[in-house]
């Protein structure tokens, strides 16, 4: 039987864990190769373990740290992964950084300049890396994981809706710039999940009582197939 996404290389960020890790296993299942990008090596080798216990394949691993190591080794990631793999199906920037939150005059310039590099300027550097390859592929999908956030400003949350609304216009401009291609780029929003992200925001929180990153997986998952055809949209994961 041919998987959906049988032979199709797709490249996650932040999948070391939470949603990009169950995000990753949903489409290995599906049938695509997975490039896994996240700080920690021993959290992608557990996303990898999770894969081969699903699949019996496994990942390639790219520990890299988008704020720190972005400038050279994201401006080439499209141009190796071609190199590898001769192809670049799909591209999930899921990686974000919460960081203190804290009123909008008190923002820290070394906080500024980490949650900004990895929430806004890893977007565009990815999309600049990885836009030639997806083009060429015969069903490119991009999806980028947002936050209510950007349509629900809070006091304290204002660097992390900045610059998340900052990479939701991006998005949204790069998706009007290639709507007469096969590409297809879209903004999805899980809502509230049982992420460690959630529980920093949170900390008094049951995440027992939180949809779970598994639960969001398939949603994500069937904005990256073949057969999708939204574009330049923002989509709201509905539980159930």
């Amino acid at each position: 039987m041919t998987l959906p996404l049988q032979d199709r290389v797709a490249l996650v960020t932040g999948a070391s864990r939470g949603i990009g890790a169950a995000l990753a296993v949903e489409l290995a299942r599906l049938g695509a190769q997975l490039v896994l990008l996240a700080r920690t090596q021993g959290g992608l080798e557990e996303t990898d373990d999770a894969i081969r216990a699903a699949t019996g394949r496994g990942a390639t691993l790219l520990p890299l740290d988008l704020h720190k190591d972005a400038d050279k080794q994201l401006d080439l990631l499209g141009a190796s992964i071609m190199e590898r793999f001769g192809r670049l199906d799909i591209l999930v920037h899921n990686a974000g950084v919460l960081n203190k939150l804290t009123p909008v005059a008190h923002i820290e310039p070394k906080d500024w300049a980490e949650t900004v590099g990895v929430n806004l300027s890893a977007a565009w550097r990815l999309i600049r890396s990885c836009d030639p390859p997806l083009r060429a592929a015969e069903a490119g999908r991009a999806v980028f994981v947002t936050t209510g956030r950007v349509l629900r400003p809070k006091p304290y949350w204002g660097l992390y809706g900045a610059t998340k609304a900052g990479m939701e216009h991006l998005v949204q401009t790069w998706a009007a710039e290639v709507v007469n291609t096969r590409l297809r780029v879209n903004l999805f929003d899980p809502d509230i999940v049982a992420t460690k992200m959630r529980a920093q925001a949170m900390p008094g929180e049951d995440p027992s009582r939180l949809t779970q990153p598994a639960e969001v997986a398939p949603a994500l998952a069937a904005l990256c197939l073949p057969a999708e055809t939204r574009h330049g949209e923002r989509v709201l994961f509905q539980p159930g």
